[in-house]
């Protein structure tokens, strides 16, 4: 994962917990939902794209050994 895309997921997860806490201030429980599922899209992403860099890291590891 490139380190534009991190930033992006950073950004996304931000925006979330930004709108969470706004529902949560003013009561909008809608907004507040919408809040935490952009936040933990965005943890959930970011989860597994270091996933998909250490897959990618051991097999070329894998590679230089034979």
């Amino acid at each position: 994962m490139g380190l534009g895309d991190k930033l992006n997921n950073k950004a996304e997860e931000a925006s979330g917990a930004a709108k969470e806490g706004l529902g949560k201030a003013t009561g909008d429980k809608e907004a507040q939902a919408e809040g935490t599922g952009e936040k933990l899209q965005a943890k959930a992403k970011d989860a597994a794209n270091d996933a998909k860099d250490s897959v990618k890291g051991f097999a070329d590891g894998l590679k230089k050994d034979n």
